[in-house]
């Protein structure tokens, strides 16, 4: 993304965007529905090839993208999800055939075109029957490209009213491909969503995206923030006053988001639940029952970092309502458990964080390790804050792992090595089995299905004393800390 870098929204989510906001706490948008035009990948090694099939395509409307190099398309589809690939046969990082295979098992319905010399044509039949919708043969004639890009384009998934709900998501692993999936299964139907995950995973990103895909789209998305509010104007915004409508009244007909609603005061939530039975859709609605928003209706998403079933369990939070909520719930799965999404967000955010004009800063290959390997309590929103500082700070275009380190501080904060991580579990599944076995061997090795004499050996290995485990675990903890 060109341009300034613009404050992101309050709730950050897997790509970082400014809504238009109308205050800090509660905003009111209302997207345009907007035909799109189709995408389209063009990858070839050659600059020139590169930027002829831009101009072409360009000028028959269309919007193109190009690179290099198969792994760059790989994360160029991550990113912008195109409708079409136009490939060479023979790219300088990976075969065109086995980058086609690896463009149809990881997205089945994209259409992918392959570029091919003359004297190579056997290769682009190998490669339709493996999945290519077509071949063209350089030198390629305009009319030839732009009937075939047509065709391609006509047999595919795309349509151009629909909004591309998940585009400013940047990710590549299969959980979170997971996650959003049942988000899009969501976006048809007007059952409540609730969000959960940690702080900073990008929650508030996901309920904008289960809206861009659903047919409220063209109406209106209101946020209310519950947390960190004085108390009487958070009454006014939630439930309304004699000078104002209510949260629930201003997204009549589109989408009201309730972020962080376990922040919300006991009888607020009493007089919410009350509430949504006159704005917002019956829970037991069926998915695809109401293809068309009532205009009466509001649809609820909420996100919340609290358990609330625990909170509801304790007394905490008002059951009725988390029953009213919880119709449809969505985990979304803190940073450290979808890593490989690490260096693509570090490059979305570098593009984000440089100024127009300004110098264009990358990682060395060492950092981008340090940075997937290092833990984020934060999740999303703390490493986009650390990639803005590094940009700020960084004298030079390449930025170090030193320099990383540095500025993560002298702690380690890494994730342990591979090697290290192993006789952890190790150890802890030895310790676990002589506990639950009393320090007994025989029995703790039946729990391992190991035989008695590799079971000594394992426990010679890890240093762990079957008699600091007898009289079940008295002294497991201590013996354990002992031999560490």
């Amino acid at each position: 993304m060109k341009g300034k870098w613009t404050p992101p929204t309050s709730s950050l989510g897997f790509g970082i965007t400014p809504p238009a906001l109308e205050s800090r706490h509660s905003r009111c948008e209302v997207a345009p529905a907007a035909a799109r035009k189709p995408k389209i990948l063009v990858v070839d090694a050659d600059l020139a090839t590169r930027r002829l099939m831009g101009v072409r395509l360009g000028g028959a409307n269309y919007s193109v993208q190009s690179t290099d190099t198969a792994r760059a398309a790989l994360d160029a589809c991550v990113r912008s999800r195109p409708n079409l690939v136009v490939t060479d046969l023979h790219l300088q990082d990976l075969a065109g055939i086995a980058f086609l295979k690896e463009l149809k098992s990881r997205w089945p319905l994209l259409s992918v075109i392959v570029l091919t010399a003359y004297g190579t044509i056997r290769e682009a039949v190998e490669a339709t029957q493996c999945g290519a919708f077509g071949y063209l043969v350089k030198p390629i004639e305009r009319e030839e490209l732009l009937g075939q890009v047509q065709r391609a384009i006509a047999a595919s998934t795309f349509n151009p009213n629909d909004s591309d709900w998940r585009a400013k998501i940047v990710s590549r692993s299969q959980l979170m491909e997971d996650r959003l999936s049942i988000a899009n299964q969501a976006a048809s139907c007007d059952v409540p969503v609730l969000l959960t995950g940690e702080n900073g995973t990008g929650k508030e990103l996901l309920a904008r995206a289960i809206h861009a895909a659903s047919p409220r789209r063209g109406q209106p998305f209101v946020v209310l923030a519950c947390k960190d509010r004085q108390r009487e104007t958070l009454k006014d915004e939630l439930l309304g006053s004699e000078f104002q409508e209510s949260a629930l009244q201003r997204a009549q007909g589109g989408t009201l988001l309730l972020d962080e609603i376990g922040e919300l005061p006991s009888d607020f939530q009493v007089a919410l639940a009350r509430a949504f039975t006159r704005y917002t859709l019956p829970s037991s609605s069926a998915p695809g029952a109401h293809s068309t928003p009532a205009r009466k209706y509001a649809r609820i998403i909420c996100t919340t970092s609290h358990d609330l079933q625990a909170m509801a369990h304790s007394g905490t939070f008002f059951r009725e309502l988390l029953e009213q909520i919880n119709i449809l719930p969505i985990e979304i799965p803190p940073l450290g458990r979808r890593r490989e999404d690490i260096p693509l967000l570090v490059s979305h955010f570098l593009e984000q964080a440089t100024e127009a004009g300004g110098q264009k800063k990358i990682y060395s290959p060492k950092a981008i390790e340090l940075l997937a390997t290092t833990d984020w309590p934060g999740n999303i929103r703390q490493l986009f804050e650390l990639v803005k500082q590094h940009v700020a700070l960084s004298h030079g275009k390449l930025m170090s792992e030193e320099f990383v380190q540095q500025s993560l501080g002298s702690q380690p904060q890494g994730m342990p090595a591979f090697d290290e991580a192993r006789d952890q579990f190790s150890r802890d599944f030895l310790a676990a089995n002589l506990q639950r076995a009393g320090g007994n061997v025989s029995k703790a090795a039946r729990l391992a299905k190991r035989n008695r004499t590799d079971f000594y050996k394992l426990l010679e290995r890890y240093r762990l004393q079957a008699h600091d485990f007898e009289d079940g675990g008295r002294h497991g903890a201590e013996g354990e800390k002992e031999n560490r």
